[in-house]
């Protein structure tokens, strides 16, 4: 299958913005407070499962199918980050609401 160039470009570009993002991240996990250490790894976690996501896909249409298997990890790293995230705002919303 032939992939236009400029998809390439697009995609080692987000590639290179997540990458800078991991920077805030990394500083928030050395902070000494203990729930804010936890947020960020939530956050670690859901920009290494998106560059898995990211580079999968990209891997799998641009160098061959067998690569897929890396965008089905970052989609279920993912999946549960998102996951862990979604509890813990239902869990904070009741307990003010309470």
């Amino acid at each position: 299958m032939y992939i236009p160039d400029w998809y390439v470009w697009i995609a080692l570009g987000l590639a290179v913005l997540q990458v800078l993002g991991l920077v805030p991240i990394v500083r928030r996990l050395r902070g000494p407070d203990l729930a804010l250490r936890f947020k960020a790894r939530l956050e670690l976690l859901e920009t290494v499962a998106t560059l898995l996501f990211m580079g999968g896909l990209l891997l799998s249409l641009t160098v061959a199918k067998s690569w897929f298997w890396i965008a089905t990890v970052g989609f279920t790293l993912m999946a549960a980050t998102y996951t862990v995230k979604g509890v813990r705002r239902l869990r904070a919303r009741r307990s003010t609401t309470s």
